[in-house]
């Protein structure tokens, strides 16, 4: 008589089908919320128009939602921590929804940043979401369960690209939320009866675990307030950065000083918090802090080329291609295609070769994606071509660097955790609209008959270039990595 197997006689490499389940679920919510965001991205001219507002505050329509997500991600892996991860991840579902229903509705730049702030407090739905599939999945499969997220991102980057772009033209912006609210409703009744979390994979739990079960949340607000006020502060300064008048030089100034008080406020609170937002012993730890600073660099450029593109692909001839949105979206498409075929890929090839050599590649190849902009953005195909090879190296630095993170992390830690690393990763994706709206601002021209001014050639080639300088930059950070991490933690096949 053959016994089955019980839970202690699972290979430590067999994904169970709760696992893959909870997978296929958490990659759908990926799907939507890049969805939301990239349906919208081919509008950025018409929210420019519509609202009269500037490139440099046009950028915060990104950014806030960046800002608030950056915030919100280390205190609600603490909470899951403490509540539970399902019940966490459904109140911030229905935050979400709630934010992206009255996204159709608003009529001025302002009602639009305060929907964004909370549209982004649903950002922090994603390390919960990483925190289940590492409890689920065998340290070996990890990679390959963060590269089908990955690849679900850029899914739902094709998807928003494509019905944005139709969208707009069509319907007008606003369209492109009120689609959005089927789809978030849905998924919180499917994650509400599918998503369970009391299977644990063998692998982990052998690993101590020293959060008290009856645990009361210790929510550091300080650290949280600190925090918003200095990354806003530096933001701001970058849209006052104008073209030497002597008011906005001084109020620039007041704001980067302002932004170095609260952040050094915000290191003492959190070297004397008994539980601070960000615990700086994991955050400086010699394998984390590179791999972080990996993924921030790859949340600038993705946001940075968001920002940029729609601009030059719909500014009139000759400082751009006079286009409309379905062709915005379109010469963007590669970008998220390669993004959805390599995304899976990366995370097959980290389970076989380990993390730290395709972060190299990476690099090289994300470097190479920008100098190609740099150099050649003056057509569409060329830009579409340049859009391809970056998305290629920042999908492998992506699932490398949180491949290297989450094994890299104590298994009570891993909330927290993985809460800094995306609120790091946010924080440089908000530098990035930021910075190319600061260069489209200072770098801007009227054409003869056309209503409006428009950025210049000089604008792009400054916002590509300082890319192509932190691209080049992060090299040597996969290089330094690679020497700082143990063989035990490379070797993970």
């Amino acid at each position: 008589m053959v016994m089955s197997k019980g839970p202690k006689d699972i290979s430590p490499d067999t994904i169970s089908p709760l696992a893959w389940k909870t997978l296929i679920i958490l990659s759908l919510l990926a799907t939507m919320v890049m969805y939301a965001e990239t349906m919208l991205v081919p509008a950025i001219p018409d929210l420019i128009k519509d609202f009269h507002i500037s490139y440099s505050t046009s950028s915060w329509i990104l950014t806030t939602y960046l800002v608030a997500g950056a915030i919100m991600t280390p205190i609600a892996g603490k909470l899951s921590d403490v509540y539970g991860k399902k019940k966490m991840l459904l109140v911030i579902m229905i935050i979400y929804a709630i934010g992206v229903s009255l996204g159709g509705f608003v009529t001025n730049i302002y009602e639009m940043l305060i929907v964004r702030v909370v549209q982004g407090i649903g950002m922090s739905m994603f390390p919960i979401a990483f925190g289940l599939i590492r409890e689920q999945f065998p340290i070996r499969k990890l990679a390959i369960g963060q590269g089908i997220i990955s690849s679900m991102f850029a899914a739902g980057a094709v998807i928003g690209l494509v019905a944005g772009g139709h969208l707009i033209q069509n319907y007008g912006w606003q369209a492109t939320f009120f689609s959005i609210i089927p789809i978030v409703i849905t998924l919180i009744a499917v994650v509400q009866k599918f998503i369970h979390v009391g299977e644990i994979h063998p692998h982990w739990k052998d690993e101590p675990n020293q959060s008290a079960p009856n645990q009361k949340p210790s929510i550091d607000v300080q650290g949280a307030v600190t925090l918003a006020i200095s990354v806003t502060a530096f933001l701001m300064a970058l849209t006052f950065v104008e073209t030497g008048d002597a008011i906005e030089s001084s109020t620039m100034l007041g704001l980067v000083a302002i932004g170095v008080v609260y952040l050094v406020f915000f290191v003492i609170i959190e070297q004397r918090s008994k539980s601070p937002l960000i615990d700086l012993k994991i955050l400086l730890n010699k394998t984390i802090l590179p791999s972080n600073v990996m993924i921030m660099i790859v949340g600038m450029s993705m946001f940075m080329v968001f920002q940029t593109i729609p601009v030059l692909i719909r500014s009139p001839l000759p400082l751009g291609f006079g286009e409309d949105p379905v062709a915005t979206a379109n010469v963007q498409l590669p970008f998220a295609l390669v993004l959805l075929i390599f995304g899976p890929t990366s995370g097959f090839i980290i389970s076989k070769l380990g993390s730290t050599k395709p972060i190299i590649v990476g690099s090289i190849i994300g470097a190479a994606g920008f100098s190609s902009l740099l150099m050649y953005h003056s057509t569409e195909f060329m830009v579409s071509a340049s859009l391809a090879v970056l998305s290629t190296g920042l999908s492998l630095i992506n699932v490398g660097a949180m491949n290297v993170i989450m094994i890299a992390t104590p298994k009570q830690n891993v909330g927290v955790s993985l809460g800094m690393s995306t609120l790091i990763r946010i924080i440089g994706a908000s530098v990035g609209p930021t910075m190319a709206g600061m260069f489209m601002q200072t770098h801007k021209t009227s054409l003869p008959g056309v209503v409006g001014t428009f950025p210049t050639a000089d604008s792009y080639n400054l916002i590509f270039l300082c890319a192509t300088l932190v691209s080049i930059a992060s090299i040597g950070l996969a290089v330094f990595l690679r020497s700082s991490v143990s063989k035990t933690l490379v070797h993970t096949k």
